[in-house]
């Protein structure tokens, strides 16, 4: 059963939890691939209701664009002011602004949302030109109106040319960083640059920008002609999971692998330029990218830990005290985490050496948490480490020492990004909210881990 047919069976259970809605802002495709009609099915395919304020009615077709036709502001004003009152969305994304008047009217427009919506997402797919290449805005765009919007938006996700175009590099001589980091000073919080117009015909390398954060990833490039309306398909997507309160990194994954999905569905079709299809929940594991970790040339990526030796880990505490153990080892136990915090050196190399002594006594595997070097000093089964701890610790000589490692992970980012680690277990958490530390947006639930054990295999 898919995430999708999953959640349906859930909400023929209990309707009581309404699916989150967003709003599309953006241009009518009269040959249904792209604009609008590609957000619809993309949002209700990812389980969003979505309602739509059209700016403008194209017409097309798979070979050429005949003509675009904006809408009025006045009518633009009319929908925003009826879904206002009755439709408060918990997203928006938008997509063709066929012109400076309409600029005008979303900047106002974006202002009145944020003030009457707190927390509110907004992404905007920088629609420039269709896929038969004519341009889609009808006047040069007025820069200092641009930048006033990018500092209204969460993530923007421009495609290469529309990228170097966003950053006044029209000869695309600058890298994407470059790119993005220009348009992050401008005011927007996250640029998303989707590689498909790459040069490279083996893959495509998407790469999300949020400073201090960076990810790329990487997927086989599909070859089809069935790609109209993947650009409007991907940001809503994008804009889908984050108003179900996916955390970006994860979002970005699941849209990629949203993508991707419609890419295989696709891929048999060639020499008729159709329709990217919409598929379901992205839930097989051959669907998502692979994580380009800037560490990945680091023979330590090569490493395998070794196995538990189990079938299964059972029940397995996490303590934070000698008094726990002494209490939980004569269980028999086959795993337990000493979590140790707020202590000097010389008090956790203390308890670490205690520890240690009293699992040998027993059968129960003991890891533990954070403090790799110690846990070698004094020959330890095993390591614990969160994603961040990764970074710092040197994996080849915990790998050297014998250790076991176990990772924790917060949902399917760091699924990916922990798999090149090839540890001896993987942690997936909080499937429930906790009052011992903050997980903000990163409460897995049942359905997340159903789909995380599918993508660990």
């Amino acid at each position: 059963m898919d995430k999708m047919s999953h959640n349906e069976t859930n909400s023929e259970i209990n309707n009581t939890q309404p699916r989150p809605i967003i709003w599309s802002i953006a241009g009518s495709d009269c040959s249904g691939g792209a604009g609008i009609q590609a957000d619809v099915k993309t949002a209700n395919a990812l389980g969003c209701e979505i309602c739509t304020i059209i700016t403008a009615n194209t017409v097309q077709n798979s070979t050429k664009l005949v003509a675009i036709h904006p809408i009025e502001v006045t009518t633009l004003q009319q929908q925003f002011d009826c879904l206002l009152a009755d439709k408060m969305p918990k997203a928006v994304k938008i997509g063709l602004i066929a012109n400076n008047e309409q600029l005008k009217w979303l900047i106002q427009s974006l202002k009145t949302l944020k003030q009457n919506q707190p927390g509110l997402v907004i992404v905007y797919d920088p629609v420039m030109k269709a896929s038969v290449g004519k341009h889609l805005i009808e006047e040069k765009i007025q820069q200092n109106l641009m930048d006033e919007l990018l500092t209204l938006l969460d993530v923007i996700t421009p495609n290469i040319p529309e990228a170097a175009r966003l950053a006044n590099d029209t000869q695309q001589t600058l890298t994407s960083e470059q790119w993005a980091n220009t348009i992050l000073k401008k005011g927007c919080k996250t640029v998303v640059i989707t590689g498909g117009h790459s040069e490279n015909s083996g893959s495509v390398i998407d790469q999300c920008f949020c400073d201090p954060l960076q990810i790329k990833l990487t997927s086989p490039r599909v070859n089809t002609s069935y790609g109209h309306g993947s650009g409007c398909t991907f940001s809503t997507a994008l804009t889908s999971f984050l108003a179900q309160n996916y955390l970006l990194r994860d979002a970005f994954i699941q849209s990629k692998a949203f993508i991707n999905k419609a890419f295989k569905l696709s891929a048999n079709h060639h020499g008729y330029y159709g329709a990217l299809i919409q598929p379901s929940w992205p839930v097989e594991k051959s669907c998502y990218p692979q994580v380009i970790n800037k560490q990945d040339s680091n023979s330590e990526f090569a490493l395998t830990f070794p196995s538990l030796g189990i079938k299964n880990l059972g029940l397995y505490p996490v303590v934070d005290s000698i008094e726990w153990l002494e209490t939980l080892l004569p269980m028999g136990l086959e795993i337990i985490q000493i979590r140790l915090k707020n202590k000097t050196e010389a008090e956790l190399d203390s308890l670490i050496q205690q520890a240690v002594e009293l699992s040998q006594n027993h059968s129960t595997r003991l890891f533990i948490n954070d403090h790799w070097q110690l846990a070698i000093k004094h020959k330890a089964y095993g390591i614990h480490l969160g994603q961040e701890d990764i970074q710092d610790a040197d994996l080849a000589t915990i790998h050297q020492a014998g250790l076991r490692l176990g990772i924790s992970t917060h949902g399917s980012y760091e699924l990916k990004l922990a798999e090149q680690t090839q540890p001896s277990y993987l942690a997936v958490g909080a499937i429930f909210p906790t009052p011992t530390k903050d997980m903000t947006g990163q409460i897995q639930g049942l359905d997340n881990l159903q789909q995380l054990v599918n993508l660990n295999g």
